[in-house]
């Protein structure tokens, strides 16, 4: 190839590049959430004791536990057929009274890629079901 083919080759990849934009909008994840919500009548230490237990029971990684009442935890990685996937709960608990409070599970469906423009990272997308979110409320509930 001659210096001056390799120069046209530069200048239209350049120019496709400028045409394009070097970023794009964020996706606009609103609506990916299902959310549930009950009220067990069990002081605020004691229930975040029991959610903090009930997650670790079910081989849930923790990311956080902040004593002010969220967690976030996320499913085991599991690999479809095109790209690994989790689930990943935003467990938060709000005092209503002294013996009362409320738990609210968000489940969000979260898919592990790449593009051209963005890092590896987990990418939200929308949540299928939230059975799993059910079973640890109804749990929390029980044990309470």
């Amino acid at each position: 190839m001659s210096k001056y083919s390799i120069l046209i080759v530069v200048i239209l990849v350049g120019l496709t590049t400028l045409q394009w934009g070097c970023a794009r909008a964020s996706l606009d994840t609103a609506g990916y959430a299902m959310l549930d919500a009950g009220t067990v009548e069990a002081p605020f230490d004691e229930t975040w004791q029991t959610v903090k237990t009930v997650l670790r029971e079910r081989d849930l990684e923790l990311y956080t536990r902040d004593k002010r009442g969220v967690f976030v935890a996320y499913t085991p990685v599991r690999r479809n057929i095109l790209q690994p996937g989790r689930e990943k709960y935003t467990i938060e608990l709000e005092r209503v009274s002294a013996n009362e409070t409320r738990i609210t599970i968000e489940t969000i469906r979260q898919v592990y890629g790449v593009t051209l423009l963005t890092y590896p990272d987990w990418h939200d997308r929308p949540a299928k079901d939230n059975n799993e979110a059910l079973e640890i409320l109804d749990v929390i509930q029980r044990r309470i």
